[in-house]
C-alpha cells in the first residue's frame, strides 16, 4: 500500500514539473530515472518526440567504470558520460527534468556531472 501512495505522489510531482519543462531541438530535456540499484538519463527532444542520447549505469561503455562505485559517485559518472555524448552530437544547452524525484543525492549528482562535462542548464 505504501508503494502505491509513493508512486502516486511521484506521479503528481512529475506532472507538475512537466507542465513547465519542455525540451526543444535547440534545448533538449535531460530526463532522469532512478531505481534502487541503477540510474538512467536520456536527452529528449519533445518537438520531434525522440530520444537523442541515453546512458545508464547498465550501459556497456559505462558499466565497467562504475562497477565498484555506488550511489552518488556512479550517478556523477553517468552525468559526465552523458555530457560527453551530448558534446559529440553538438548539444551544449539542455533543460533538466528531475522526473518527480527530489533534487538531491543521485539526481543532483547527475546534474553536477553534466555541468562538469560542459553542458549548460
Amino acid at each position: 500500500m505504501a508503494n502505491k501512495q509513493k508512486d502516486i505522489a511521484r506521479t503528481r510531482r512529475q506532472q507538475r514539473v512537466r507542465k513547465r519543462v519542455l525540451g526543444t531541438d535547440q534545448r533538449p530535456r535531460i530526463s532522469v530515472f532512478k531505481s534502487n540499484k541503477h540510474i538512467y538519463a536520456q536527452v529528449v527532444s519533445d518537438d520531434r518526440g525522440t530520444t537523442l542520447a541515453s546512458i545508464s549505469t547498465l550501459s556497456k561503455d559505462l558499466a565497467a567504470k562504475v562497477e565498484n562505485l555506488k550511489g552518488v559517485e556512479a550517478a556523477k559518472q553517468v552525468g559526465l558520460a552523458l555530457a560527453k555524448i551530448c558534446k559529440e552530437k553538438n548539444i551544449t544547452e539542455v533543460i533538466f527534468d528531475r522526473n518527480g524525484f527530489l533534487f538531491h543525492g543521485r539526481v543532483k549528482a547527475i546534474a553536477d556531472g553534466a555541468r562538469e562535462g560542459g553542458l549548460k542548464f
